[in-house]
């Protein structure tokens, strides 16, 4: 079995990666590392002792491409200071932007997300005239095959791609043309890499995809659909935490909630991305569901689940986007009560059906407003649904010390809460029932009752 954790050799040369975006992103950055590895390279964590500067990117808001051109500056004099270096952009950028990447004279090489096996040949053949670029979209590659190696820092929660790409769609969106259609890995691949990281110690994997609630596989035995892969892997050991992201509303099916019920050790949250709750704003977004669909889901989530944690997506002023399409959002979080939210103002991606086809006119102070109203509403929220947890016990597992406290632990509850409490005796791995004794509207603070070794 492949090492891992990231191999360390002083004389090897040096990759130095940079990731920007999603969690599928940071386990895209351990299949790359995985390649790499492979062709002898070690991870550092300073850029200034790289041979190898790698940036993966993220094209879903322009702040993260923004990022990134910033970042060239800082890469082109590395460049200068160190004859050699070569940069590389990875990712959903470079399968957006392509060439045009190269007019940059800090990239050597340009690699979509279909590409990383193909990353060694691009180093090699890298000359001062010659930048490398491969950005051809696959029909089947699911890296299924390659261990990543773990860049993680703590040993105890890793992510596990189930399947790559999207059909859906949604008219704002990129990830279809960066990531190519979807494809889902043979369960058997997913289960061995379960069983491997479980063996090395972690007690806690995330199962990824763009829409998880999609995925199927067809085999010569049968087929598995995401409910029969969350049992699989649920059945590995009730010691391994199983979480999972994204769902779609309009797929996350009656299967997926009880077999979510059914084993303690699948961690009872679900992030469900409602991104409007006016239904006119739905059907111009192709998110293919209702609101009365989304609100149903999320009855039939709580009639099963009652205390199952529910996050979401909310997009302010998409195109054409009226103040009653607003208040509609609102309404929406007012009946759902989400425990958190990610919220955005609309920001036009070229390329997709919305750039194509609706004008982005909602005025920028507008959406900024409109963005404020949602954010203090789900504040308001978050801590109303915190406080109801106040005197109450939950398992958690310890992830780490608190960047706040180094005498304090943090971890999470089955319902993705985050609990901060006293270090005592404790350890990262460990699973440790916690008291919540107060709150903030992002984080349970707790002592612990009661605490079990997690390895």
């Amino acid at each position: 079995m492949k090492n891992i954790r990231p191999r360390q050799d002083e004389n090897a040369p040096k990759v130095y990666i940079e990731t920007y975006g999603c969690q599928m992103n940071v386990n895209d950055s351990e299949v790359i590392l995985s390649i790499l590895q492979d062709e002898g390279y070690v991870l550092t964590d300073n850029m200034d002792e790289a041979s190898l500067i790698l940036v993966n990117t993220c094209s879903i808001r322009d702040n993260a491409e923004q990022r990134v051109w910033g970042r060239l500056e800082q890469f082109r004099l590395q460049k200068n200071r160190r004859p050699g270096v070569l940069v590389g952009i990875v990712g959903c950028m470079a399968e957006r932007l392509k060439d045009k990447l190269l007019d940059s004279h800090a990239v050597d090489i340009v690699a979509g997300p279909d590409s990383y096996r193909m990353l060694p040949g691009l180093i090699r053949n890298v000359t001062p005239d010659s930048p490398q670029m491969d950005v051809a979209l696959s029909h089947e590659e699911t890296y299924a095959d390659i261990t990543p190696v773990r860049m993680d820092r703590n040993g105890v929660s890793a992510y596990i791609s189930i399947m790559r790409g999207c059909n859906n769609v949604c008219s704002y969106c990129i990830v279809p043309y960066t990531r190519g259609v979807e494809r889902s890995r043979d369960p058997q691949t997913i289960v061995r890499e379960a069983e491997e990281l479980f063996a090395n110690g972690y007690r806690e994997v995330s199962l990824l995809g763009q829409n998880v609630d999609s995925y199927l596989w067809k085999g010569a035995s049968g087929n598995v659909d995401f409910a029969g892969l969350l049992a699989m892997v649920a059945g590995i050991s009730p010691e391994l935490r199983v979480r999972f992201s994204t769902s779609h509303p309009k797929d996350i099916s009656d299967d997926v909630i009880s077999t979510m019920a059914e084993y303690d050790n699948i961690c009872k949250h679900i992030h469900l991305p409602v991104q409007s709750g006016s239904n006119a704003m739905l059907e111009k977004m192709r998110r293919k569901y209702s609101r009365e669909w989304y609100l149903e889901r999320v009855a039939k989530i709580r009639s099963v689940m009652p205390e199952c944690g529910l996050s979401t997506d909310i997009i302010a002023g998409f195109c054409g986007e009226t103040q009653q399409d607003h208040l509609d959002t609102l309404s929406l979080m007012e009946e759902v009560k989400f425990d958190y939210a990610f919220m955005f103002q609309y920001s036009e991606r070229p390329g997709t059906l919305a750039a194509r086809k609706y004008p982005d006119d909602v005025p920028a102070d507008v959406k900024t407003s409109r963005l404020n109203e949602i954010i203090a509403l789900q504040g308001r929220h978050s801590l109303e649904s915190n406080g109801k947890d106040v005197g109450k016990t939950f398992r958690v597992l310890v992830e780490g010390t608190s960047k706040r406290n180094a005498d304090e632990l943090f971890g999470r509850t089955t319902a993705n809460k985050v609990c901060v409490f006293p270090a005592g005796g404790h350890k990262a791995g460990d699973y440790v029932d916690v008291k919540v004794l107060s709150c903030t509207s992002a984080t349970l603070i707790g002592e612990c009752v009661t605490a079990r070794d997690g390895r």
